[in-house]
């Protein structure tokens, strides 16, 4: 494995694991919010869009590890909002 691409990995990996550990203790000590269990796990479906959609090539312009970690991010955020309105 190139050590660029674990770099990028890694990046998707952290940012969709951050955002999952916030829900969860969002979830857990604050009270604030209160999300189930498989809202929590959204962002790690995006890592895991991530990983099988990589098999092989080619890419696009917009299919970058930046973007894929700022979607696990947005979904993590979406899943908050969705939480506390609803």
């Amino acid at each position: 494995m190139e050590i660029e691409r674990a770099r990028e990995d890694a990046l998707v990996a952290g940012v969709a694991g951050a955002a999952t550990v916030a829900l969860a203790l969002l979830s857990s000590f604050t009270g604030v919010v209160s999300v189930a269990t498989l809202p929590t796990l959204a962002p790690l479906a995006v890592y895991a869009l991530y990983l099988f959609s990589r098999k092989g090539g080619p890419y696009g312009a917009a299919d970058t590890a930046r973007n894929w970690a700022v979607a696990a991010a947005v979904v993590g955020a979406v899943v908050l909002l969705a939480s506390a309105v609803l």
